[in-house]
């Protein structure tokens, strides 16, 4: 895979060259190269850029292009609190995966690491072996029993997506329409906030998982809401 516009991607901060930041990107587990330039920091005046970045600090940013060179160009301020949280809760839960790993197996663990990252990323892997330790037994053996009883020892956070949708009809009978494409087979927390707008929650131990889980609900009100010439959207924050 390549990077594309619109990604979520970990950066680390190299340096500040005038009005350009320049960063490196973890993607696809390898380091490519990345840039910021001051307007995509943040929004409005930017008096002294080292206020929102400085060497060595970790990041989160959203693709804008990909240049002909390979250079990544990023930004910083296109990316929301939401999505900051989401990146860098994964990206400690791999640390903790990795230490877990490294404690286990000892000088294998870089060999076994890559071994994972091949298939699949790590979050994935370990959420997997909890149900299924089988990979897992393949690749480290004995060690296995051992890692799984301290990741099943672990509290787990479970991943939770909220959307906010409209969903509106002009039938004699709209409240009941509205509540039979809403109340039935959905696996969600479904809130009315007012005004023709609700809140629905889903989640699930993967955050794409749970993503996966939403659009799937969504896509299925969308479906009812135009059978019965209902007014619906996706409420973008």
């Amino acid at each position: 895979m390549t990077p594309e516009q619109g990604d979520l991607v970990l950066c680390t901060v190299e340096r500040i060259d005038g009005t350009i930041v320049f960063v490196k990107v973890l993607f696809e587990n390898k380091e490519i190269e990345g840039s910021i330039v001051t307007s995509e920091i943040a929004p409005g005046r930017i008096r002294n850029i080292r206020d929102y970045v400085v060497p060595k600090k970790k990041i989160v940013c959203k693709i804008l292009r990909v240049s002909g060179t390979g250079n990544v160009e990023l930004s910083l301020r296109r990316v929301s609190q939401k999505e900051t949280k989401e990146v860098m809760d994964k990206y400690h839960q791999e640390m903790a995966y990795l230490s877990i790993l490294k404690k286990a197996v000892g000088e294998k663990y870089g060999d076994i690491v890559a071994k994972i990252k091949e298939e699949s990323d790590l979050s994935e892997f370990f959420a997997e072996a909890k149900l299924d330790s089988k990979k897992l037994e393949k690749l480290v053996g004995k060690n296995a029993g051992k890692i799984i009883d301290i990741l099943k020892s672990e509290k787990q956070k479970k991943a939770v997506i909220k959307k906010e949708i409209i969903l509106k009809s002009e039938s004699p009978d709209g409240v009941h329409m509205i509540k039979k494409t809403l109340g039935s087979g959905f696996n969600a927390e479904i809130f009315y906030i007012g005004s023709g707008k609700y809140s629905i929650k889903t989640e699930a131990q993967e955050m794409k998982k749970a993503d996966a889980k939403l659009r799937e609900i969504l896509g299925e009100i969308e479906k009812r809401a135009r059978e019965n010439k209902m007014i619906f959207s996706i409420r973008e924050k």
